[in-house]
């Protein structure tokens, strides 16, 4: 009895983390995140944060990212990655160096940084934070997207703030 119970708890954790991923909340895991967006030909949106210290990427998150009408567009047309760069949240070695490659990848040189994927994995545009909330941020992914389309090639960062400056080495 205890077995069959411990197996049934095992698959209903399993299919919870399937259905937050699928709901559009934020994926640490890259390699997945990016099956998941060849799965379901979904845009990837990678998020370069220093979230608890970096006031502009927690103006993003407060402002964009937890409003309903960003979560609602997130969920139908995103893979949402969070590739944190926290100075007091602990991580593991395997996320931390996932997330220095991936910051060193797309040559990332202030925080918050948005990076925009096809579901091929290829770059859509660049962006960070926006004034304006979560209509404007959607429509200028909108339009990123769209752009890219065709073209395969970048759209035009559209920062109307400079991100934060990134942590000293070692942090």
């Amino acid at each position: 009895m205890k077995k069959s119970l411990l197996v049934v708890l095992g698959l209903a954790v399993g299919l919870l983390g399937s259905l937050r991923t699928n709901a559009g909340e934020w994926e640490t895991d890259f390699a997945k995140a990016s099956e998941l967006a060849k799965k379901e030909s979904k845009h990837m949106l990678l998020d370069f944060s220093g979230s608890d210290w970096c006031g502009w990427c927690i103006k993003l998150d407060k402002e964009v990212f937890k409003k309903t009408e960003f979560k609602d567009y997130a969920k139908q047309n995103l893979v949402l990655v969070m590739l944190d760069f926290p100075h007091s949240k602990p991580q593991s070695k395997k996320l931390k160096d996932q997330n220095k490659e991936l910051a060193q990848k797309y040559e990332i040189k202030g925080y918050p940084s948005v990076i925009l994927l096809s579901p091929a994995g290829e770059l859509v545009g660049r962006t960070g934070y926006q004034a304006g909330g979560p209509e404007k941020y959607v429509e200028s992914l909108k339009a990123m997207i769209g752009k890219g389309k065709g073209a395969g090639e970048a759209a035009p960062a559209t920062d109307e703030k400079k991100p934060a400056k990134k942590p000293a080495k070692g942090k």
